[in-house]
């Protein structure tokens, strides 16, 4: 869908267009809005298919008519399995307008739309180019806040008990981080060029907002590298808590097993061409003896099954409270 806007009283409005500068805004792109893009506006389609190439990286190409900007910008969709990932967003530079196209639609482009950005002037399509890295950089950081959130409240789920939902949910939030991080160094990749060659003419203010803007972009790839270690961690540990829970049952197992081979291989012995034992006295002895023979196998396993914390209640009241005391005094 291709939306012209103009802007009245500092603010946006659609329309249609008009003398004065625009802003051309192409969200979700059909093959209409693809052949309507090539045929009204002059845009190659190869300049096309790499803005709607869901792995295009960020750069910056000076063209004939044009100068064209890539940029990542960051989405959230709550139906995908992986809810936060990035997207390119094209930004093309005519000397009276300035043309987005983007695949899909996402928050940063919704707050243009909606006047959240302030400062927005389509007289100035430097500074609107600036205008949208900047919002571009506050939503990367607002999602790396809802991503470490998330992840804690994962967290406590996992104290409770270990589930594969739960597991699976931390690979896509450290998936998410991943896309992050490249796409927040592929960015910081084009604002160092932005401020080093004259692509786009800013002005001293455009150029120190700029530093800004990638100040803040800095700080968001820290953050992610932050979290991403922290979310890597966090995975580990929970592998190795599944491990260790995993030998403790397989230990279990192991010796219930072993506790019943014993009562089987006398069942075995005595089943071959033997005289059995007891076998002349009366008939309720022989059922004795076997439920003998399940009462001390059960004994035997329950000792061989106890656990520290069954030790620990078995220590003496005094012993205990002299324990700690001996803590309390080497804290």
């Amino acid at each position: 869908m291709i939306t012209l806007w103009k802007q009245e009283n500092r603010k946006l409005v659609a329309g249609a267009r008009e003398d004065g500068r625009i802003w051309v805004d192409a969200r979700n792109v059909t093959r209409d809005d693809i052949r309507e893009l090539e045929t009204e506006y002059g845009i190659d389609t190869e300049i096309i298919m790499d803005i709607l190439d869901q792995d295009e990286l960020s750069r910056i190409d000076r063209e004939d008519d044009y100068t064209l900007i890539i940029v990542r910008l960051p989405i959230f969709l709550a139906a995908n399995e992986v809810s936060y990932f990035t997207i390119p967003l094209g930004i093309l530079l005519f000397p009276d307008m300035v043309l987005t196209i983007c695949w899909a639609d996402c928050e940063v482009l919704h707050d243009l739309t909606n006047n959240r950005v302030r400062g927005l002037n389509l007289n100035d399509l430097p500074a609107f180019v600036v205008r949208v890295l900047a919002r571009a950089d506050l939503i990367y950081l607002r999602y790396l806040k809802e991503i470490n959130r998330r992840s804690g409240t994962i967290e406590l789920e996992l104290q409770k008990s270990v589930r594969n939902n739960e597991l699976i949910q931390l690979l896509n939030l450290e998936k998410s981080l991943v896309y992050f991080t490249t796409s927040l160094k592929s960015n910081q990749l084009l604002f160092e060029k932005l401020m080093k060659t004259r692509l786009i003419q800013l002005d001293e203010e455009d150029r120190d907002w700029l530093e800004d803007v990638a100040t803040d972009n800095r700080q968001a790839i820290e953050m992610a590298d932050i979290y991403s270690n922290i979310l890597s961690g966090m995975m580990d540990a929970f592998a190795s808590v599944i491990s260790n829970n995993l030998s403790i049952v397989m230990k279990r197992l192991t010796v219930i097993s072993l506790v019943l081979m014993i009562p089987t291989m006398i069942t075995s012995f005595f089943g071959m061409n033997v005289p059995l034992p007891l076998e002349k006295m009366p008939g309720h002895t022989a059922l004795i003896a076997i439920l003998v023979t399940c009462l001390a196998s059960s004994l035997v396993a329950m000792v061989l099954l106890q656990d520290k914390k069954s030790a620990k209640k078995r220590i003496d009241p005094a012993e205990r409270k002299r324990l700690r005391k001996k803590n309390r005094a080497v804290v």
